[in-house]
């Protein structure tokens, strides 16, 4: 549960600093310099550890960070997959099949709030699983390519536990989702005159 009200925190701009990471890895990795956006790539997952410690240990955690911290690993994420399948790095139905996942949680998100009430967002297993299989998966293809490793096998291993991860992810937000606010039926009118 967020305790500070403060926006102004060490882990919001570790955060922010982490979103302004994301156009350097696209740049370097759209010229073919796969090694420098490895590099940034570890610095910004580095960051994200360290927020994350920083928050919880000085009690620094707050509504902003909330949505922050995941967000910016969103920004990240996406970001490095779409360019890694423009560059033919990674396969498109992966890539559309994790960002159809996140635009469809923002969806039922926004719906929830129009239509219903509020949903109670928090992370789930499944999620915290896919988010880690997404990382390794990115990190793998700039290693790959950055460092000229033949790892082609290991890649192919990533991409499946990733495209699994995040079809099970799905499921367990649509039940968590159906359990907060299930979908009003109305009332049968069979009998009435």
């Amino acid at each position: 549960m967020p305790s500070t009200t403060s926006v102004v925190t060490l882990p919001n701009l570790i955060s922010i600093g982490r979103m302004l990471l994301v156009p350097a890895i696209v740049v370097l990795t759209l010229n073919g310099d796969h090694a420098a956006a490895l590099a940034i790539f570890v610095v910004a997952g580095l960051s994200d550890a360290a927020d994350g410690i920083i928050a919880a240990r000085f009690d620094m955690r707050s509504e902003l960070g909330a949505v922050l911290d995941p967000l910016a690993d969103k920004i990240l994420l996406v970001s490095i997959f779409v360019v890694l399948a423009v560059l033919g790095e990674l396969p498109v139905w992966l890539v559309a099949l994790v960002v159809g996942r996140d635009l469809a949680i923002l969806a039922a998100v926004a719906f929830a709030w129009i239509t219903v009430r509020p949903l109670a967002i928090r992370p789930l297993w499944s999620s915290k699983v896919n988010t880690a299989m997404q990382i390794v998966l990115a990190g793998g293809v700039l290693t790959q390519h950055g460092l000229d490793l033949a790892v082609d096998g290991f890649v192919r291993a990533l991409i499946v536990a990733a495209g699994v991860t995040t079809v099970v992810s799905s499921a367990d937000y649509v039940l968590a989702w159906w359990r907060q606010a299930p979908p009003r039926i109305p009332e049968s009118t069979t009998g009435h005159t």
